[in-house]
């Protein structure tokens, strides 16, 4: 009976030290915020690269605390690069012939504020750069090393289906490019570049059709899924505030926003803060690549390289 009695005192004592166990766990977890937490990624050596498929980047995720998020009112400009956005990992294809451009590169992004690691693929003539910088401070940064850069992937690679969208403005007045990519499954990064708008605020949203056979006119009203409970519509982006020369930037973060349920939608831009009216310009929102998703080689048969098609294609769009 006394071993018996021993074994059911062991067991109880397990038994209460596992309960208060997951208590704290519990507790732990309830105070902390509620968003998803991101992803760190580690970047293996050039060595380990070799091991694993040319087309993917291998990341190795840790979870940390979830970065801080900017508020969607308070667009990005030139003078306001030392907000944080959530890191993301970044390709660019970038013009290079040896191992002293790949030095340059190198050694420029690792001068840009947010960078927090680079890794070139000079076989590819690719660049993967982790970290929270804006997409038009690395591409700025890029071609003051005198070489053409252009953007080729952005996310959080083999995580989600669709992790990053893009809507181009091409004219003939206004011209700009907004990109969105996937932080995680509660956070979304946006980035923006406009030019060709009058000086001031101009509201901006996301909308719930891609029809523009009357310009924003069709578009809908601003996207709101049922789902999400919230003050403001979840596609209102608020305002961009346009300088002197008719430029507008933007870099930041919306919360509940799912890039695969954008696709298909449109971006609006309005003639001011009042997004009553019918907007002045828009764009439908299509699927971007994705890390690892888009190494295509331009076809020289016909003389074209990457490059000057990148030309033709974005010839007045700033990022």
């Amino acid at each position: 009976m006394a071993f018996f009695r021993s074994v059911a005192t062991a067991a109880a004592t397990t038994t209460a030290v596992a309960a208060f166990a997951f208590s704290s766990l519990v507790s732990n977890s309830s105070s902390t915020s509620p968003q998803t937490k991101p992803y760190n990624f580690s970047f293996f050596s050039s060595q380990s690269l070799s091991l694993v498929s040319p087309n993917r980047l291998p990341l190795v995720k840790n979870f940390t605390n979830p970065p801080s998020a900017l508020h969607m009112d308070a667009p990005t400009s030139n003078h306001q690069d030392d907000q944080v956005l959530p890191e993301l990992l970044t390709e660019y294809m970038v013009d290079m012939k040896c191992e002293g451009c790949v030095n340059a590169v190198k050694n420029k992004l690792q001068t840009v504020n947010g960078v927090k690691n680079v890794e070139v693929d000079l076989s590819n003539q690719v660049v993967r750069i982790l970290g929270c910088s804006p997409v038009k401070t690395m591409t700025e940064a890029l071609e003051q090393t005198g070489r053409k850069a252009r953007l080729i992937g952005q996310g959080v690679p083999d995580e989600f289906l669709v992790t990053a969208a893009v809507a181009e403005f091409k004219g003939p007045d206004i011209f700009g490019v907004v990109r969105f990519a996937q932080v995680n499954m509660e956070l979304a990064r946006i980035e923006a570049s406009f030019n060709g708008l009058s000086l001031g605020k101009h509201g901006w949203s996301i909308n719930e059709f891609g029809d523009l056979t009357k310009g924003a006119a069709s578009t809908g009203k601003v996207y709101n899924p049922t789902s999400i409970a919230a003050k403001e519509p979840l596609g209102d982006l608020r305002t961009l505030e346009v300088d002197d020369k008719g430029e507008a930037f933007f870099s930041g973060v919306k919360e509940n926003l799912r890039v695969a349920d954008l696709i298909g939608r449109s971006i609006v831009v309005y003639g001011s803060e009042d997004k009553s009216d019918s907007g002045i310009t828009a764009a439908v929102i299509a699927r971007s690549a994705g890390v690892g998703e888009n190494y295509k080689k331009i076809c020289s048969c016909d003389g074209t390289t990457i490059w000057e098609s990148s030309n033709n294609d974005f010839v007045t769009s700033k990022v």
